[in-house]
């Protein structure tokens, strides 16, 4: 198939080229094995569902699930009036697009472009499949990977229609085809927000990608009726999210659209993620009403400025997301929590594999939080439910059991002691507190012949290494010679980095102070060599509590240096780093970080709460060169562990229903959306 010039093919093979910053040859790839958590997302277990849609808008039909409730399942698309459905599933350990047809159990896999971990927003309009992803990587740090894409569904042939060096995102397809629209964030660098992204509204025609009309500055996930009206969400000035409307001239030839967009709902009601109702002045929506706690579908009828409630009936007390209507109006669909006693998948297995970018690197996705394995990496301890004071687990790195060793007590960050398999280091206290709250590192020692048996609660002793009225003590690294600890303290009335004894701690090994100043460094990583700690560090802003980067420093306090990821010393990207969870490859030559260099991938009003940008795994060479990024998608990835070893065979995963934990669907919306203006 030729392609047009205006046009481009990805060219696959450099889909993970990595960003360097010398033109040395590229260093050998990472090994070994990561764990880390992705906040909330264990929980959702979000499928499918559909609703015959009453003309009157008076009486639905009960629902009727879509998918088969293997893992989660969103975003979908009618094709027809028969509900063939393509959607996004996250079933094969990273976002890919099926379709699935009635009548037909299992879904098909449409598209995997080569090289890409993250696929979205799928649409299918006259043969031809659209779509989101982000396997470009950008020339820059801080700016999206997200841009759209179509393929023919016969030829397969992938077609670039986002400019290269911009970012795309929620495109959607007017009714003949012609035209396409997308929330643009253009070629600016991510700016820095996590609520509204400031996405304009953009318009071309399919044949002609290049000659982009905006058609709305400020305005997110637009939605066509017909091929000359466009709505879309954004938060009004009154803070009320609402959705809004623009009327096109035909054929969209000139460079602007004199036309101010007009506010379609009212006020005292969220509105978001429209879809219209072809052939009706109606609009699909999903709300938050003050008084409630979740997320409902809605029908606006825009003459009568009515809404008609369709899920709140049905399911009171779930989220239901991003509604979407098939051609002819007669189906509504939206995803949604499965519930605890459908069928499909019930629990949350401890550890779920995740599609790697790397082929010798292997991902594993944990139920908790703050991972740490064990010197022979069968074991990973980490920190469960920390408001229900979910105190220290054990579980095999297979995923098959899991232990309790600290309970009803509130528990975070973990070492396991590299010489001792029986020994783990935590901080037990208040997370998140203020430099007085007492938080205190603690020993934890218990028998490792109980793991050989059917308990589930392990005997473990406690002892508490730094004195109660020092403080907040929190996130130490055991050293690789099991001597020393360094962890934070905020002693001082600064947080900065101290070193005690192993097995006294302070009160009878002492306490040496490793960094002095008015500046946080936080979550120290000790080198497999011992001879480096790296760790988190605002020194180079003070006053800036949300920029973070990478510093290193040797254990006797000489050779402090900072790691530059974003650029060179002295670029304007720098600074802008917001970096944490640091660690080393076993031969030192790596850190394993989360960082907000990928901007955002989707928009954010989309999703369950997520803080997208401060969540994407990345390493780096410990020169600051060979960046490259594991993880693509809409939710906060971070507390990485970094085993080098191969123990774990990702081919005898246990991740059967009895490996695990209820899913309850328990998650929330957007902190930061408020009802109660």
């Amino acid at each position: 198939m030729m392609v047009s010039l205006r046009t481009c093919r990805y060219l696959y093979k450099t889909a993970f080229a990595s960003y360097t910053h010398t033109r040395t040859p590229p260093p050998m790839e990472p090994t070994g094995t990561i764990a880390f958590t992705t906040v909330g997302r264990p929980h959702y277990g979000f499928d499918l569902f559909s609703l015959n849609l009453d003309p009157n808008l008076i009486n639905h039909t009960s629902e009727r699930r879509l998918t088969g409730g293997t893992s989660i399942n969103f975003n979908g698309h009618f094709l027809d009036e028969n509900q063939t459905l393509v959607y996004v599933s996250e079933r094969s350990g990273s976002p890919r697009i099926y379709q699935i047809r009635p009548g037909v159990t299992k879904p098909e896999q449409l598209l995997s472009v080569p090289g890409s971990l993250y696929h979205d927003r799928p649409i299918v309009k006259n043969g031809r499949l659209y779509f989101v992803s982000a396997h470009e990587r950008p020339e820059k740090p801080f700016i999206s990977w997200s841009a759209v894409y179509s393929t023919g569904l016969d030829d397969k042939a992938v077609v670039q229609l986002t400019p290269h060096g911009v970012v795309d995102y929620s495109p959607a397809i007017s009714r003949s085809g012609k035209f396409i629209a997308v929330a643009s964030y253009g070629s600016r660098p991510w700016g820095g927000e996590f609520h509204e992204l400031h996405t304009d509204i953009v318009v071309f025609r399919e044949s002609e990608p290049e000659k982009r009309v905006v058609v709305c500055e400020r305005g997110g996930w637009p939605t066509w009726s017909g091929d000359s009206n466009l709505y879309f969400h954004r938060q009004a000035d009154d803070g009320w999210w609402s959705i809004f409307s623009v009327n096109l001239p035909e054929g969209f030839q000139s460079s602007s659209i004199s036309e101010a967009p007009r506010r379609i709902t009212p006020p005292r009601v969220h509105c978001f993620t429209p879809a219209a109702m072809q052939g009706s002045k109606r609009i699909a929506v999903a709300t938050r009403r003050k008084g409630s706690n979740f997320r409902h579908i809605e029908i606006f009828d825009i003459d009568s400025k009515k809404f008609y409630p369709v899920t709140e009936s049905l399911n009171p007390n779930f989220h239901h997301y991003n509604p979407f209507v098939s051609p002819e109006c007669g189906f509504l669909g939206y995803h949604r929590f499965r519930g605890e006693s459908s069928p499909g998948e019930s629990t949350i297995p401890h550890l779920d594999p995740v599609v790697s970018p790397i082929n010798e690197l292997r991902m594993l996705r944990l139920n908790g939080s703050f991972p740490s394995f064990s010197p022979a990496g069968d074991l990973i301890a980490f920190n469960h439910d920390f408001e229900a004071k979910g105190g220290l687990k054990i579980v095999k790195s297979d995923g098959s059991k899991r232990w309790t060793v600290l309970k009803d007590r509130t528990a975070f960050y973990n070492s396991w002691s590299p010489t001792e398999k029986h020994v783990i280091y935590t901080s037990v206290g208040p997370i998140f507190e203020s430099v007085k709250a007492t938080v205190q590192i603690a020993r934890i020692s218990f028998d490792p012949s109980y793991l050989d048996d059917d308990r589930e609660d392990i005997p473990a002793d406690v002892k508490i290494l730094t004195r109660e009225e020092t403080g907040n003590n929190a996130f130490p690294s055991c050293s690789p010679d099991g001597k020393s600890v360094v962890f934070r303290s905020g002693r001082s009335g600064n947080k900065n980095l101290y070193i005690i004894d192993a097995v006294n701690g302070e009160l009878e090994g002492g306490i040496r102070q490793l960094t002095e100043g008015p500046w946080i460094d936080t979550m120290p990583s000790w080198s497999p060599d011992g001879k480096l700690i790296a760790f988190s560090s605002n020194r180079h802003n003070p006053d800036n509590l949300n920029a973070f980067s990478i510093y290193v420093i040797r254990p006797d306090g000489s050779d402090l240096r900072r790691v530059y990821v974003a650029g060179s010393e002295g670029s304007v990207d720098v600074d802008r780093e917001r970096i944490n969870h640091v660690c080393f490859s076993a031969d030192c030559e790596w850190l394993l970080f989360a960082a907000n260099l990928g901007g955002m991938t989707a928009e954010p009003i989309s999703l369950p709460n997520q803080f997208q940008p401060y969540g994407d795994l990345f390493v780096v060479r410990l020169d600051g060169s060979g960046l490259k990024r594991l993880t693509w998608n809409g939710y906060e990835n971070g507390t990485p562990a970094w085993h080098t070893g191969n123990e774990v065979d990702m081919g005898r995963m246990c991740l059967g229903s009895e490996n695990g934990d209820k899913l309850t669907g328990e998650f929330d919306e957007p902190l930061w959306i408020s009802c109660e203006l």
